[in-house]
């Protein structure tokens, strides 16, 4: 059994998102059970709609929803304890949930993350991961929102986290690890990338393999299982990839019925699109994992339908089952000993 904690006022649509979402992912997952947080009002009618999940799942009234434009201060100083965001997340404190999943507020959900599990011991700074589809399959990215500006022995710490990940999600004992850079020659970057790279070279990492350098169109290519690179380059590459995506889809649906005999053309090749489509679906790859906390905090985007806060909660299964938090401590173990966590302040 997986115990999944949802933030179920979190993102654009809230509860009209993720009830049906949890219960599409129930439908995969029957041995999940949900430990649901929002405002009962507004959730009750929409829940009874959803027996099977209904019951699966126990529900708490909460007093406060985060606004997605609220900062992360505010947040947590009107929402802590209150809000469904700080319940869903507190819920793994009180051993009531394995991993929490929220499409909430990204600042406030990380702040209150830190606030409330603490990073792991020798974590300077969390991460973002997210999971990007390649060439070759699916590939690491981080960390791509979390940290702006990363010292060399974060982003080395990003790697181990990485490693970890891909281990636990890739089944992959050995994964190949790249530093994000501007090229791939060591003279290249700046100085914190190429002290980065150092430090991972000189550590002899046993549980990766490092490449080097990779630059931005490696990952799509699928170079390397796990790109490493601080938040601000992170979070405008996943942001310029999916509008990318989009952008090719819109080509190819105006391509496709421009002409009569570009529409004929596409009743022959729909089953080439439909495979094309399914992988530039953003929503099959939605889930960035928080790393570095002493728990698995999931997030989804904020304006994902249901079928695409399922696959979020796809992946938080996934990472419980794979024992992602305990690789990360091992090897965490294996380099920073028993330094003692240092506390991350929320923004």
């Amino acid at each position: 059994m997986v115990r999944i904690s949802l933030d179920v006022m979190g993102g654009d649509y809230g509860p009209e998102v993720v009830i049906p979402g949890a219960a599409r992912a129930l439908e995969r997952h029957p041995d999940i059970r949900f430990v649901l947080f929002g405002q009962e009002a507004q959730c009750a009618e929409l829940l009874a709609k959803y027996p099977k999940l209904k019951a699966a799942s126990t529900f708490n009234d909460c007093e406060i929803a985060v606004g997605m434009d609220e900062k992360p201060s505010q947040a947590l100083r009107r929402g802590r304890g209150k809000s469904s965001m700080w319940k869903a997340i507190d819920a793994i404190n009180a051993g009531e949930a394995d991993v929490v999943v929220s499409a909430g507020n990204t600042g406030a959900l990380m702040a209150m993350s830190v606030f409330c599990l603490r990073t792991m011991q020798g974590i300077q700074r969390p991460a973002i991961a997210a999971i990007w589809p390649t060439l070759k399959g699916e590939s690491i990215v981080l960390d791509v929102g979390a940290t702006i500006g990363a010292d060399a022995q974060q982003l080395m710490d990003f790697a181990l986290m990485g490693g970890a990940m891909a281990r636990a999600l890739f089944e992959v004992e050995h994964p190949s690890v790249g530093l994000l850079n501007v090229g791939v020659e060591e003279i290249k970057g700046q100085e914190e990338v190429k002290e980065a790279g150092r430090l991972i070279r000189e550590a002899n990492i046993e549980g990766i393999d490092y490449y080097g350098f990779v630059e931005g169109d490696d990952i799509g290519r699928g170079t390397v299982d796990v790109v490493v690179t601080e938040g601000f380059s992170g979070n405008i590459a996943l942001k310029a990839a999916e509008g990318t995506a989009r952008q090719i889809a819109e080509y190819l649906r105006a391509a496709m019925s421009r002409t009569l005999l570009a529409k004929i053309g596409y009743v022959f090749a729909k089953g080439a699109f439909d495979r094309l489509r399914e992988k530039m679906d953003p929503r099959k790859v939605n889930g960035g994992v928080f790393l570095g906390l002493n728990g698995v905090v999931i997030k989804s985007h904020g304006g994902t339908d249901a079928e695409g806060f399922a696959a979020a909660i796809d992946v938080g299964y996934d990472m419980v089952k794979n024992g992602l938090k305990a690789k990360i401590e091992s090897d965490l173990a294996k380099y920073h000993g028993a330094q003692p966590s240092e506390a991350f302040p929320p923004a």
